[in-house]
């Protein structure tokens, strides 16, 4: 019995997961413009790199022009994440002592002739570590044998997206990317690295002062070999593979510009959580998301923009799980009370609604700056298993700092 509760305790040391300024563990932009446009722009991107992002066919209609563009961003990404488990020995609790977060992000653009443009990304895309080392916590009630909770991970995703978009006429364009991504995950067994590969589809339509754009961004599956031995508990010595796959993601949106000044943006994006690999086995809810964004250009220089996104937690909570029984992560027995460690205090990727604020200034006819801010406000999955012996609880908020620059050549 007790090295059953002590191996479903170290499986809590999985504590890893993409959760960076999130719709579950997706970025809602990846710079400072659309980030400021709550994470819209699949309908009227305002530069190029929230096309290349977003919606590939809106490089068409790109305030960017017809000339080329290179974005270089940088985001300081904070995430504060709080533990709290309730055992028969007490209760633990802390905070997450990881650094914060550099997420970079960059996109080059240019014309290849009067209907068509190419673009490339580099960027990160998502990722999150959670560090509850030295916490002095001592999960398993033995004091002897020195186990004190050391739970670490530590997921980086970064995407390489080449796209071209082809304007059909003066009202309509389509655009595709592919799109690579680099994975790390370290568990605390060290960094497994492996590449993920998948499409991005978009079309946008233009009719007066509205536009209608949607994307499609088909699932993208990362395997990771050798990063934690799930089943310990029955005597395997053997570390264990994970293949987490990001979802199918189905993405439409609305602009209308009311004036030269004003522009409105509202979008909706479907993210298929629950028949992802991964996502599944830790029995996540899709999700719909909403984005509000508004742009005002308050004089030739200045532009300010404001947003809102919201999505619903994904991460179903389990009250009344059996703390002794045993649950599947792909085929692999993992101890249930280790299992539902890992998906409420290692996996809080449950923050739902976010503000965004954020400014641009044209420095000169070539050179403009972006300033973006987002706050993701404090949201708590908590969940007790069968007669109320343990108590797993996890709450988390973000703010994310993003400058950017912009060059037209």
């Amino acid at each position: 019995m007790q090295k059953r509760k002590l191996a479903a305790i170290a499986f809590a040391g999985l504590l890893a997961s993409q959760s960076w300024a999130t719709n579950g563990d997706n970025l809602i932009g990846i710079g400072p413009v659309d980030r400021a446009l709550g994470g819209t722009g699949i309908a009227a991107p305002q530069d190029s790199l929230t096309a290349i992002f977003g919606n590939p066919a809106g490089m068409s209609f790109c305030p960017c022009g017809e000339g080329s563009e290179a974005i270089f961003a940088g985001s300081i990404f904070a995430p504060t994440v709080n533990a709290r488990i309730g055992t028969p020995m007490g209760t633990y609790s802390g905070e997450s002592q990881h650094d914060p977060f550099l997420i970079p992000a960059m996109g080059v653009t240019m014309p290849v002739n009067e209907s068509m443009r190419f673009g490339v990304g580099a960027y990160g895309i998502s990722g999150l570590g959670v560090d509850y080392r030295n916490m002095g916590w001592d999960l398993d009630g033995n004091p002897a044998n020195g186990f004190e909770g050391d739970l670490y991970s530590r997921l980086e995703v970064m995407k390489f997206a080449p796209m071209l978009a082809y304007k059909v006429n003066d009202t309509l364009s389509v655009g595709g990317s592919l799109q690579a991504s680099y994975n790390n995950l370290d568990l605390g067994s060290g960094g497994s690295h492996t590449y993920a590969y998948g499409v991005q589809l978009g079309i946008l339509y233009v009719a007066g002062s509205f536009h209608f754009g949607a994307s499609y961004t088909s699932p993208e599956k990362a395997d990771f070999e050798n990063v934690f031995n799930f089943d310990s508990f029955t005597g395997d010595t053997q570390l264990d593979d994970l293949t987490l796959e990001a979802p199918a993601t189905y993405a439409a949106g609305v602009a209308y510009t009311i004036n030269e000044a004003l522009m409105v943006e509202v979008d909706a994006k479907f993210l298929n959580w629950a028949d992802a690999e991964g996502y599944k086995d830790f029995d996540w809810d899709d999700q719909w998301v909403i984005g509000l964004g508004i742009q005002y250009k308050a004089s030739e220089k200045w532009v300010l923009r404001a947003g809102y996104n919201y999505a619903e937690n994904p991460v179903k909570e389990h009250d009344g799980f059996d703390p002794m029984g045993v649950s599947s992560i792909q085929g692999t027995a993992v101890p249930t009370l280790g299992y539902e460690l890992f998906r409420v205090v290692g996996f809080p990727a449950v923050v739902e609604s976010h503000l965004t604020l954020g400014a641009g200034y044209q420095v000169t006819e070539d050179f403009s700056i972006s300033l973006a801010y987002v706050h993701a406000f404090e949201n708590t999955i908590s969940q007790s298993s069968a007669g109320d012996i343990f108590k797993l609880e996890s709450d988390l908020s973000e703010d994310i700092y993003t400058l950017g620059m912009a060059w037209a050549f």
